[in-house]
């Protein structure tokens, strides 16, 4: 029975089709039974290459989709750390300029300041601004009181005969008759009388006498005092002429002080200890911190004596060193200070394990985020290429004649279009408008969308030029199918294949130009980060070659997702060859 019941079956799957025991992938029955989807699959997934190239592109994908939700920091994280520099405490310089001291209640505007240099270098006595006349007084070498004119009477000198008349609210007593007479004799412009000082201003045969009401004292000197204590008018003017005369004392506002003078300098002291500091030179603050009496001398004393260095025990007791260093007509006072600066070019260790950037920000985040927004690039600017290039394609080849002689004349100028300097064109535009860089990275996978859609079009028209001309297209006109059902349900689908490899390995050029624009300047702009803009970050020949470890992983992700793309195209490609026997 078994024996028969054996034959009977075999009878049967004679009787349904034929019978092989073979395992090949081409076998006939193996073809009968599989789609050709299936077969493109199996074609595919036996491909090495391809495999290899698909786990490339998972991978990839992983690490920047996936990445960057785990990682423990974000994109534009910055990492800070405190360190020691050298920096500028305080500058000291010579002074070359006049400085004014105003009176008690008085104001000198900084008008009549530029009218009185005119004066001091026209050696003139007397100067005008703003309808006031003012007297300069000299108390010394670049030391002058300045006055201001108020006029009490006028004369007129006739034949040996003067003739005063009093300006109105004043009166010319006889003192002061006898005193102008007496300075005119012995030639001098200034008098008292009655205990005023007069001043004569001389034109021609008419003089004027005014009293002279002191406003302002102009001098070269730097007075610097402890505890922000403003220095009277009195005190600059004493103070300056015990220098000139080199006395060791002098008495301002009832109080005596005591000067010691060493070079340029007058230290003054009162009751034995530090007051005030006369000097040619400025010493200011870098910072707003004012600066203690007592440094302002060591450091002047240290440049006199022409010292490179210092060191000054501050009011906690600390000693700091500083130094002295000259920057033109500038000396620098320095001094090493604790400082937060970015982490910027840290070496590889456990919290960052490739490193940080030259902005103190994590490598191995900014892949992570910089592989999202170069493979977001690659597939939206080729899902543009592909969408555009369909439609010019499909349209020009179904239809031909003048459509298709229009639409390949358009494609023939855009492949025309130089694409570098109008990616660089463009770039400037956004630079110089500001464009958010969240915006500039949609803009950019348009433009390059735009410009690279012309070979696709291209082998979409060649495609349906052959295969509008077959038997099922003749089928699909006499069955009355509507124009548009008959491109994209018919026609296009059959291009698909052939798509599908084109688009696969442009991703690849496509993240390559993006890298390209980025690393020029004009693509993805910080903090955004993408594979391109983090090689740019390495701009000079110094961080190259001593911090590998910014750029390097960088160009290995470029290099190696390229590479996966070109290779699921090529087996792509194979796949879906028909005369392909694997």
């Amino acid at each position: 029975m078994s024996e028969e019941n054996k034959m009977q079956t075999e009878l049967e799957q004679t009787q349904n089709g034929h019978i092989s025991n073979s395992a090949a992938l081409d076998d006939e029955q193996r073809v009968k039974v599989l789609s050709p989807g299936m077969l493109v699959a199996k074609r595919f997934f036996r491909n090495k290459l391809a495999m290899v190239g698909l786990v490339i592109l998972v991978t990839m994908f992983l690490f920047s989709f996936l990445g960057g939700m785990i990682a423990p920091y974000s994109e534009s994280k910055v990492f800070r750390k405190n360190d020691y520099i050298l920096k500028d405490y305080a500058m000291m310089a010579r002074n070359t300029d006049f400085l004014y001291t105003n009176a008690e209640g008085k104001e000198f505007p900084s008008i009549a300041g530029a009218k009185m240099i005119l004066a001091v270098n026209n050696g003139e006595e007397t100067f005008e601004a703003k309808d006031v006349t003012y007297s300069l007084i000299k108390e010394g070498e670049e030391l002058y009181q300045i006055a201001q004119l108020t006029p009490v009477a006028s004369v007129l000198t006739m034949k040996g005969k003067n003739t005063f008349t009093a300006e109105e609210g004043s009166a010319v007593t006889e003192a002061v008759r006898n005193g102008y007479e007496a300075a005119v004799k012995q030639k001098e412009t200034s008098f008292e009388a009655d205990g005023v000082i007069y001043y004569i201003v001389k034109n021609g045969k008419q003089s004027a006498i005014s009293i002279m009401d002191r406003t302002a004292l102009a001098s070269k000197k730097v007075f610097s005092a402890d505890n922000g204590v403003e220095l009277s008018y009195e005190f600059k003017l004493n103070a300056q002429k015990a220098w000139s005369s080199k006395a060791s004392s002098f008495t301002a506002d009832g109080t005596v002080y005591e000067m010691e003078i060493q070079g340029g300098t007058g230290f003054v002291s009162l009751n034995g200890e530090e007051y005030a500091i006369m000097s040619d030179y400025a010493v200011r603050p870098v910072g707003n911190e004012a600066l203690p009496l007592h440094f302002i001398k060591v450091v002047q004393e240290a440049v006199l004596a022409e010292e490179r260095g210092i060191q000054y025990v501050d009011e906690n007791g600390s000693t700091v060193d500083y130094k002295i260093e000259t920057k033109g007509n500038e000396y620098r006072i320095r001094s090493e200070q604790i400082t937060q600066l970015n982490d910027d070019f840290a070496a590889p260790s456990k919290a960052h394990w490739l490193g940080t950037d030259g902005h103190g920000m994590d490598v191995l985040t900014r892949l992570m985020y910089g592989g999202r927004i170069s493979l977001m690039i690659g597939f939206v600017a080729i899902a543009i290429e592909v969408l555009i290039g369909i439609l010019v394609g499909g349209i020009a080849g179904y239809f031909g004649k003048w459509v298709d002689t229009i639409l390949m004349r358009v494609v023939d100028i855009v492949i025309c279009i130089p694409a570098m300097p109008l990616y660089i064109i463009v770039g400037s535009i956004m630079d110089y408008y500001q464009i958010d860089p969240r915006i500039r990275i949609y803009l950019l996978c348009a433009i390059l969308g735009l410009v690279n859609w012309p070979p696709i079009a291209r082998m979409v028209r060649g495609q349906i030029l052959s295969f509008r001309e077959q038997e099922f297209m003749t089928a699909t006109e006499a069955t009355g199918i509507r124009v548009s059902r008959r491109i994209f349900k018919h026609l296009i689908p059959n291009v698909i294949p052939n798509l599908i490899v084109i688009a696969t390995m442009g991703l690849g050029e496509i993240i390559i130009m993006e890298a390209t624009l980025s690393f020029l300047g004009i693509g993805v702009k910080f903090p955004y980060a993408s594979w391109g803009n983090i090689i740019n970050s390495v701009n000079d020949v110094f961080v190259m070659t001593n911090y590998w470890f910014v750029w390097i992983p960088a160009g290995f992700l470029i290099l190696i997702t390229v590479l996966g793309f070109n290779f699921v195209g090529d087996g792509l490609r194979d796949a879906f060859d028909p005369k392909m026997k694997r």
